[in-house]
C-alpha cells in the first residue's frame, strides 16, 4: 500500500476495521460494505483521546454475545497485528467500557500538512455532491424598497452556502426571485407618483426617505413624466421606480460579496408561458380539479392542510400560480435540487411547496427543500435598534454595513443555525478584541503571515521540516484541528448548515493561539535555527492556509496585518 493522504484516512480505517470485522466474526459480517456501513468513527474533543475514536463494540457486543471491552481488545488486537493499519497508526487503546480509540503516528500528520500546503485553496473541496445541479433561491426581495435586517442574514446564509456547495463538487445556480408582478408593484407606483406631486402617500402605500429619494431620481430623468395622464403616470413611475430600486439591491448585495448567477422575473412565467405548461403538467398528473368556477390543486393528497386555489372564479390567478409555475420552471431548468431559503414568517409555505413538487411527480423529500430563517435583533448601547433613517422601518443591510463592517455582519450572521433567533451587538462587533468572534478569527491568519513574514526576512527555509519533533499536546491538538477541516465542510454542505464553518476556524484559531503561546515558533535572539523552528513554522504555514479556506467559505475575507 502506497502513501494514505489525509482525505483517505477515515475512510481507510472504517475499511480497515471492516476487514477485521469479517477476519473476526466471519458467520456474523460477510459483506465488507455491511460491515463498513455500521462503523461510526468521531474526532474525540480532547487529543488525548486520540484522533478518532469508535463505539462499534458497544453496538456490536449484542449481537457477539459478547462484552463490548471483549469485543473492543479482540479488533485491537486484530489491527495492531495489520501491515497496513500501522502505516498510518501509531497506538489503538481501548477505553472505557468499550469505546477504541486511534492515535494516528507522525507519517500520517505530516501527509496531512503537506496535503494542506498542496492543495492550497482546494484544500477542503471534494466529490461529495458530483452531478447534483442545484438551484438555491435565497434573498428574493419585492424590488419596492431597500433590503432589511432579515434579508440581510439570508444573504449571508444563502452565498455562504452556495460556496460551501460548490466545494462539495455540486453545480449550484444561485437565484434572486424578483417578485415584479402583484398588487405591491402598483402601490409602488402610486407611492412615487404622490411623492413627485407632494400629495400624501396611500395609507397602504409604500413610505420612508427612500420614496422621496427615488421620486426625486426619476423626475430628474424623465421631467416630462408629470405630462401624462394619472393612470400613466402611475405605470410609468412603477416601471422606472422598479428598475431604479432594483438596481440599487444589486448594488448592495455585490457590496455585501453576495452575487446571484440567475435574477429570475415573476412577471416572466407568464410572459413565456411558463405558467400555463406547468398547468398542464399538474392537470396531467390528476390532481386539479374544478369547484364552484375556481381551479384548485389537491395538495392535501400530499399532506397539505388545505388545498390551494391556482386560479379565482372570475379568472384572477391567485399568489399560489406563480409558487406552482415557479417550481415548474427550475425543474424545465434542470435542477435536481431546488433550496428555498425563506423568513421566519413563511412556515406556511413548506407543506404547499412540498405538495407542489409531489403533484408535479417529483419526490419532495428529494427534489425540493425548504429553509426557514428565524428573525435578526440589532443592539446598540444597550438598546434595540428598530428604525431605518432611510426606510422608516427595521434597519437596511447597507446601514448594518457602515455600523459594523461586511466582515463582521457576515460572519456574525452566519455564526448561528439559521432557524435559531439571533441578537446581533454591534457595539461588540466593533471591538478589537478576542470578544469579537470575527476580530479573534482574523487577528489568528494575520498573526501567522506576521510570523511567516519575520521568517522569510530572517531568511529561514522551512519548505521541509520533522513532524516526529511535534510531540506536545498543543502541537498535536492544533494538528487534530486541521484534520478535522474536510469533515466539517462535507458535513455543512449535506446539511445545508453553514454555521459549522465559523464555530469551526474559531475552534482552530484558539488551538493556534494556544499553540503559539506555548512553542516558540522563531528563533530568539542568537538561537540557531533548528529543525523545530522549521516545522513549527510548516505547522503554522497550514494552519494559516486553513483559516482562510474556511473564511473564504463565508465570504470573509482573511487580513494580513490587522
Amino acid at each position: 500500500m502506497g502513501q494514505v493522504t489525509n482525505d483517505d484516512l477515515q475512510l481507510q480505517l472504517q475499511r480497515e476495521v471492516a476487514i477485521a470485522l469479517i477476519a473476526l466474526y466471519p458467520t456474523t459480517f460477510s459483506d465488507h460494505s455491511m460491515a463498513q456501513q455500521l462503523i461510526s468513527l468521531d474526532r474525540p474533543k480532547d487529543v488525548g483521546h486520540g484522533d478518532f475514536a469508535s463505539s462499534i463494540a458497544l453496538a456490536l457486543s449484542k449481537k457477539l454475545a459478547k462484552r463490548p471491552i471483549e469485543v473492543a481488545q479482540e479488533i485491537k488486537g486484530y489491527l495492531e497485528k495489520s501491515d497496513t493499519a500501522s502505516i498510518f497508526l501509531e497506538k489503538i487503546e481501548v477505553a472505557g467500557p468499550g469505546f477504541i480509540n486511534f492515535y494516528l503516528n507522525s507519517k500520517s500528520q505530516s501527509n496531512l500538512i503537506l496535503e494542506i500546503l498542496h492543495s492550497k485553496e482546494n484544500y477542503g473541496s471534494s466529490d461529495l455532491l458530483q452531478g447534483e445541479k442545484i438551484n438555491l433561491e435565497f434573498v428574493s426581495a419585492n424590488p419596492t424598497g431597500p433590503l432589511h435586517l432579515g434579508h440581510t442574514r439570508w444573504a449571508a446564509l444563502g452565498d455562504s452556502l452556495a460556496r460551501i456547495l460548490r466545494s462539495q463538487g455540486a453545480q449550484v445556480a444561485s437565484e434572486f426571485y424578483i417578485n415584479d408582478r402583484g398588487v405591491q408593484m402598483d402601490l409602488f407606483g402610486q407611492s412615487l407618483q404622490a411623492a413627485a406631486l407632494n400629495q400624501p402617500i396611500p395609507e397602504d402605500g409604500y413610505h420612508g426617505e427612500y420614496i422621496s429619494d427615488l421620486a426625486k431620481e426619476i423626475l430628474e430623468k424623465n421631467p416630462d413624466i408629470l405630462k401624462l395622464s394619472p393612470a400613466d403616470q402611475v405605470i410609468e413611475f412603477r416601471d422606472l421606480g422598479y428598475q431604479l430600486q432594483l438596481q440599487e439591491q444589486k448594488n448592495v448585495l455585490e457590496n455585501f460579496r453576495t452575487s446571484f448567477d440567475i435574477w429570475f422575473s415573476e412577471k416572466s412565467l407568464y410572459e413565456n408561458d411558463e405558467f400555463e405548461q406547468a398547468l398542464a403538467r399538474l392537470k396531467a398528473q390528476g390532481h386539479v380539479y374544478i369547484q364552484e368556477g375556481a381551479t384548485w390543486l389537491r395538495t392535501t393528497d400530499f399532506g397539505d392542510d388545505k388545498d390551494r386555489v391556482i386560479m379565482k372564479s372570475d379568472g384572477s390567478l391567485a399568489y399560489f400560480a406563480s409558487d406552482c409555475a415557479y417550481y415548474d420552471s427550475k425543474r424545465e431548468r434542470g435542477f435536481t435540487i431546488n433550496i428555498y431559503l425563506l423568513g421566519a414568517d413563511h412556515h406556511g409555505y413548506v407543506g404547499r411547496l412540498k405538495a407542489i413538487a409531489a403533484a408535479r411527480g417529483d419526490d419532495p423529500d428529494k427534489n425540493i427543500e425548504i429553509l426557514i430563517g428565524q428573525l435578526v435583533k440589532i443592539m446598540e448601547a444597550g438598546v434595540e435598534v428598530k428604525l431605518s433613517k432611510r426606510a422608516g422601518t427595521i434597519i437596511t443591510l447597507s446601514e448594518l454595513v457602515e455600523k459594523v463592517g461586511v466582515d463582521a455582519a457576515r460572519y456574525t450572521l452566519l455564526r448561528y443555525p439559521s432557524e435559531t433567533p439571533m441578537v446581533l451587538d454591534v457595539d461588540l462587533l466593533r471591538k478589537r478584541t478576542n470578544e469579537n468572534p470575527v476580530y479573534y478569527v482574523q487577528y489568528a491568519h494575520a498573526r501567522i503571515f506576521q510570523i511567516l513574514k519575520s521568517a522569510k526576512d530572517l531568511k529561514i527555509d522551512f519548505t521541509n521540516g520533522n513532524f516526529d519533533l511535534l510531540n506536545q499536546e498543543v502541537e498535536k491538538n492544533l494538528i487534530s484541528k486541521l484534520a478535522a477541516f474536510r469533515e466539517v465542510v462535507k458535513s455543512s454542505a449535506q446539511l445545508r448548515e453553514p454555521h459549522r464553518v465559523p464555530r469551526y476556524v474559531e475552534e482552530l484559531a484558539a488551538a493556534f493561539h494556544r499553540f503559539y503561546t506555548e512553542c516558540r515558533i522563531l528563533p530568539q535572539g542568537d538561537e540557531l535555527v533548528n529543525d523545530l523552528h522549521r516545522t513549527r513554522l510548516i505547522l503554522a504555514n497550514a494552519t494559516m492556509q486553513i483559516i482562510k479556506n474556511g473564511l473564504d467559505l463565508l465570504g470573509v475575507s482573511a487580513p494580513e496585518r490587522m
